[in-house]
């Protein structure tokens, strides 16, 4: 494990700047375009926006498992020490379910989810998880329960509290919060206080047009669906879809209920956006604030 106890030279952790209008008209261009070329622009577009990013407290490379993908990082306004009992908020992150990593080594993703996270008074934690086609369902439903398991085990040394911990997903990581949600990895930890999930697949039977085949790879035409479970969760869940996102995305959130269109918002932009100022961050940071205030009370 690494600790970092500051922010690397030039990173700022707040007083981000609106992502500005030229960023928007881009957007707005790409559409529901989904290329790989449309892709590493808008990330490039949103690393510059955010810059280096990190929290005060960063510790690398907690194991939850023996695969060498099965790594935490967590991210802290505060020494992770016992004496609080702050809200943890877990990130799993997106890659058409055979890519992605809870840090990049070149741009700011993820290290701008815990650090928003942080920024909060919680304690944020980013995870990587076995993938295809190495690792098929329910290999990311298995992890993201092992992560929380571990996560709540951790609590009362990191100054936690287990029985506050929000599950965020995007993407192919919605999905896998989804499935975990739904028993597809095993019984679901108590200490949950809220979801939410951005752009996922929840009924992978029903998918289609340019996502078919990584969804057809990691599920193996299992028919699958966490949609009811998502439907029928016990707490606040927001279920989110952007308002650029591929139309598969929307039809997806569709099944579990009426998503929360993140307005001018691509499939990646609103969860590239976290830590800046923006609608999107602020009102799922509202939404958590609540969940979490329900959770205590």
């Amino acid at each position: 494990m690494q600790t970092s106890a500051a922010p690397r030279p030039g990173a700022r952790t707040h007083g981000r700047p609106a992502i500005p209008g030229d960023a928007w008209a881009k957007l707005r261009e790409d559409a529901r375009t989904f290329s790989p070329e449309v892709i590493a622009a808008q990330r490039g577009m949103f690393a510059e926006l955010l810059g280096p990013v990190t929290a005060p407290v960063v510790l690398r490379d907690v194991a939850y498992g023996p695969h060498e993908r099965q790594r935490l990082d967590l991210h802290s306004g505060e020494p992770l020490e016992p004496g609080a009992a702050r809200p943890m908020v877990l990130f799993v992150h997106g890659g058409g379910f055979v890519a992605g990593e809870r840090r990049d080594p070149v741009h700011p993703f993820f290290d701008n989810v815990g650090a928003w996270a942080a920024s909060h008074g919680w304690i944020g934690a980013t995870m990587s998880y076995r993938r295809a086609p190495e690792h098929l369902w329910p290999a990311g439903a298995e992890d993201v329960g092992s992560a929380v398991r571990a996560l709540r085990g951790l609590a009362p040394r990191i100054g936690g509290d287990p029985d506050r911990v929000i599950l965020i997903g995007h993407s192919a990581g919605a999905a896998h919060v989804g499935g975990y949600l739904a028993g597809h990895g095993g019984a679901v930890e108590p200490g949950l206080a809220g979801v939410v999930v951005q752009s996922g697949i929840y009924d992978p039977a029903t998918a289609e047009a340019e996502i078919a085949d990584i969804v057809a790879l990691y599920y193996g035409g299992r028919d699958v669906s966490c949609a009811p479970a998502l439907a029928e969760l016990p707490v606040p869940l927001w279920l989110g879809v952007g308002e650029h996102d591929p139309l598969v995305f929307h039809d997806q959130a569709a099944r579990v209920g009426a998503p929360r269109i993140a307005d001018g918002h691509s499939h990646f932009s609103a969860v590239y956006s976290l830590g800046l100022e923006a609608d999107y961050s602020a009102d799922v940071a509202r939404f958590l604030t609540d969940a979490l205030a329900a959770a205590a009370s």
